[in-house]
C-alpha cells in the first residue's frame, strides 16, 4: 500500500474512461470539506456537486445525466491517467500523461485554518511535469432535469453564473482566457513543465458571496492538505492496515454534515443498485442506523469531537421528531420522494430526491441508538439527565413494540417479524440495563427491561432457529437468510455455537466468492453489498478467529483491486464494477470496524464486546 492507504489506480486510457457519456463509478475520487461534497471522474471531469449542501439539488449533474452540467479540465489529446489521494488526506491528486508531456490536477474542496470556510470553494490546480499539456476547460451548471435554465451576468468587475437561487464565481488565472455564454465557460489551459494554472468556483445560495483571488484559492489547497493531515494524525488506529483505516476514516469525515452535526448515508442520488434496474435511492440524509455506527467508529478512532457531535444532533432529532428511520441533515424529515426527468446513470431509472423509507417503522433504530449510547458512556463520557430521561422513555417504547412486524433493516415493503430487527430490540434492551447499572440511566424500570430482553432472547431462539439450514432465519418460518444477521456478534446476542453457525451458512448461501448477497433471492436483483461481508469478516474476529478473518478482509482487498479511496454501496462480483450510491458511509463503516475487531482480537486485548447478558 502506499503511504496514502491508496494505492494509485492504473493507468487507464482516455478511450477507457467513459462509455456513452457516463464514468465507471470506481473511478470517481471524491472531495469535500463538511458541508459539500463533489465527485471527480478520472478523466478530469467533476460531474457531481450539490451547492450549498450535500443534499441540495446539484450545480454539476452529469453523473446522472450524460449531456448535463460538469467542470471539466481533460486534456485535448489522449492521454492515461493515474490517480491517488495525497498521503491521510482528501485532496486529491491525478496525472495525466500524453505524446507532448505530463501534467498533475490537484483538487480540493477548500477548508480554511479555522476549519469549513462560510463559503463553498472548489479550487483546481494544474502543474506542467514534463513537456507540454494543454487541457479543454468546460464549466457548464446543469439544468436539474430541465427545473432550471443558468444564465451569467455582471455584478460590478466580476461575471457571475446563476442557477436559480445559487450564485457563483468562475475565479481563474489571469493568462487563462475564457469565453462566456449562459450556458457555462469554455476555455484551453496550455502548461509546459514548471507551470502552473489554478482555476476555481466559489458559490453559495441565497447568501453575499465572498471574491477571493486565484492566489488565496491555491494556497488553500496546501492549507486543506494540512487539515485533512492534521486531523487524521489524531486518530487512533489499530496495527492492522493503518492506512487502510485512516482512508476509510476520512470518507467517513467527509459525509459528516457540520453545520449540524448529522452525518449523510452517501453524498448521492439514484446510482443503481443493478444497471438498468429501478432499485435507485436517494441517500443523502441521515440515517438513525448509519450515524449511530459512525459514531461508534468515531469514538473507537479517538475523533470526540466528531462522536459528540453527531450523538447529540441524534438525540435532538429523536426529542423534536420521534425516533424515526432517517432525518434531513439539517434537522426534522426527510422530503417526500420526488422524480426528476433524467437519464439516469447509464439508463437506470428513476431519478430521485427525498426517501419513502422516512415514514417506515423500523426496530433497529432502538438497538442503533442505545448501541451509540453504550459506545459514549464506554468512553469515559456522561449522559445529562434530559438525554438519559429521553433514552428511558425509548426503552419503555422498546419493550413495548418488539412484538409488531416492521420493514427490517433493508426497508422492506413486506412487513413481518424479522429476526434481526428482534434482536435489535434485544440489543436495546441489553444497552439500557447496562446503562442503569452504571448509574447512567434511571433505574426505575430497570427490571422491567431485563425480563423484555430475556423474552425477545427466548422468542428468537424458539422462532428463528432453522434445523435444516442450521442457521437463524430472515424471519419465522421462511428459508430466506440474512446477512445482517453477522452483526448479533457485534450486539453481543447469546449463543456462541448458532451465531458461528450461522455465518458458515451465509457463505454457503449468500456468497459470491469474497462478497455477499444482502439476503436470499438478490442475486438476480442487485450487487453484492460490501457492507456484508466486512460484517463477517468482524463477525469471525470477535467470535475469537482473527486469522480467519484477517484472510478474508485480504480477500476483499485483493478483490476491491486496492480501491480504498471510496467505496460504493454494492459491487458486481463478476465484473468488479462499483453500484449504489457514494461514498458509502456503511461500506466503510464495515471495513472500520473489521479492521478495529482484528486489530483487537490480535493483541488480545480485554473484550468486553464477547460478555453474554442472559440471566
Amino acid at each position: 500500500m502506499s503511504a496514502a492507504g491508496f494505492t494509485p489506480q492504473p493507468a487507464a486510457a482516455s478511450t477507457d474512461l467513459r462509455r456513452d457519456g457516463h464514468a465507471p463509478l470506481e473511478n470517481y475520487g471524491v472531495l469535500g470539506e463538511g458541508r459539500t461534497v463533489a465527485l471527480s471522474a478520472l478523466d478530469g471531469g467533476i460531474d457531481w456537486w450539490c451547492v450549498p449542501a450535500i443534499d441540495a439539488p446539484p450545480l454539476f449533474d452529469r453523473l446522472l445525466d450524460p449531456d448535463g452540467g460538469r467542470f471539466s479540465l481533460t486534456p485535448e489529446n489522449a492521454f492515461t491517467a493515474t490517480r491517488r489521494y495525497r498521503p491521510d488526506s482528501n485532496v486529491l491528486e491525478t496525472e495525466f500523461v500524453t505524446a507532448t508531456g505530463r501534467a498533475r490536477l490537484t483538487e480540493s474542496l477548500n477548508s480554511g485554518t479555522a476549519g469549513r470556510l462560510p463559503w463553498c470553494e472548489l479550487a483546481r490546480r494544474i502543474d506542467g511535469l514534463e513537456g507540454e499539456v494543454t487541457f479543454a476547460l468546460e464549466m457548464r451548471p446543469g439544468r436539474r432535469g430541465d427545473t432550471a435554465n443558468p444564465y451569467h451576468s455582471k455584478i460590478g468587475d466580476h461575471t457571475v453564473f446563476h442557477v436559480e437561487r445559487v450564485l457563483g464565481l468562475f475565479v481563474h488565472d489571469p493568462r487563462i482566457i475564457c469565453d462566456w455564454s449562459d450556458e457555462g465557460i469554455v476555455g484551453a489551459i496550455r502548461v509546459a513543465a514548471g507551470e502552473r494554472r489554478t482555476v476555481a468556483i466559489v458559490a453559495g445560495r441565497d447568501e453575499p458571496l465572498v471574491a477571493p483571488s486565484i492566489d488565496e484559492i491555491d494556497a488553500r489547497i496546501d492549507v486543506s492538505d494540512q487539515e485533512w493531515r492534521d486531523w487524521a494524525a489524531r486518530l487512533n488506529c489499530p496495527g492492522l492496515y493503518r492506512d487502510d483505516f485512516v482512508r476509510s476514516a476520512l470518507a467517513l469525515k467527509l459525509l459528516l454534515f457540520s453545520p449540524s452535526g448529522a452525518i449523510a448515508a452517501a453524498a448521492t442520488t439514484s446510482l443503481p443498485e443493478r444497471l438498468g434496474g429501478d432499485k435507485n435511492w436517494d441517500y443523502r440524509y441521515a440515517w438513525v442506523r448509519d450515524a449511530g455506527y459512525t459514531i461508534e467508529a468515531f469514538l473507537a478512532a479517538g475523533a470526540q469531537a466528531e462522536a459528540k457531535a453527531a450523538f447529540s444532533w441524534l438525540l435532538m432529532q429523536v426529542r423534536q421528531h420521534q425516533a424515526r428511520v432517517c432525518y434531513s441533515l439539517d434537522g426534522g424529515p426527510v422530503p417526500e420522494e420526488t422524480r426528476w426527468d433524467m437519464p439516469g446513470y447509464r439508463g437506470s431509472r428513476p431519478v430521485v430526491t427525498g426517501n419513502r423509507a422516512a415514514e417506515q417503522t423500523q426496530h433497529g433504530v432502538f438497538g442503533d441508538i442505545f448501541e451509540t449510547a453504550s459506545r459514549f458512556v464506554g468512553c469515559g463520557n456522561i449522559l445529562d439527565s434530559a438525554s438519559a430521561q429521553q433514552l428511558s422513555e425509548l426503552a419503555d417504547q422498546c419493550a413495548d413494540a418488539w412484538r409488531q412486524p416492521d420493514a427490517g433493516m433493508w426497508e422492506l415493503e413486506d412487513q413481518q417479524h424479522y429476526t434481526m430487527s428482534k434482536i435489535s430490540c434485544w440489543q436495546a434492551l441489553a444497552r439500557a440495563v447496562e446503562l442503569a447499572d452504571a448509574g447512567q440511566l434511571p433505574t426505575t424500570c430497570r427490571d422491567r427491561w431485563r425480563r423484555e430482553r430475556d423474552r425477545i432472547f427466548d422468542w428468537v431462539e424458539t422462532h428463528c432457529w432453522s434445523d435444516s439450514l442450521q442457521a437463524f432465519v430472515m424471519y419465522p418460518g421462511s428459508d430466506k437468510l440474512d446477512a445482517a444477521l453477522a452483526l448479533a456478534v457485534r450486539f453481543r446476542f447469546d449463543g456462541e455455537d448458532r451465531l458461528r453457525a450461522t455465518l458458515e451458512a451465509l457463505d454457503r448461501h449468500l456468497g459470491a466468492g469474497v462478497f455477499h448477497y444482502r439476503y436470499t433471492g438478490m442475486k438476480d436483483e442487485e450487487g453484492c453489498f460490501i457492507a456484508c461481508s466486512f460484517w463477517i469478516a468482524e463477525a469471525w474476529a470477535r467470535l475469537g478467529e482473527p486469522e480467519k478473518a484477517r484472510a478474508r478482509i485480504d480477500g476483499l482487498r485483493d478483490a476491491l483491486g486496492g480501491r480504498w479511496g471510496m467505496l460504493t454501496e454494492m459491487i458486481d462480483p463478476n465484473s468488479g464494477a462499483y453500484l449504489g450510491n457514494m461514498p458509502q458511509g456503511l461500506s466503510h463503516l464495515a471495513h472500520l470496524t473489521a479492521l478495529t475487531a482484528v486489530g483487537q482480537a490480535q493483541t488480545s486485548s480485554p473484550q468486553p464486546e464477547t460478555e453474554t447478558f442472559h440471566d
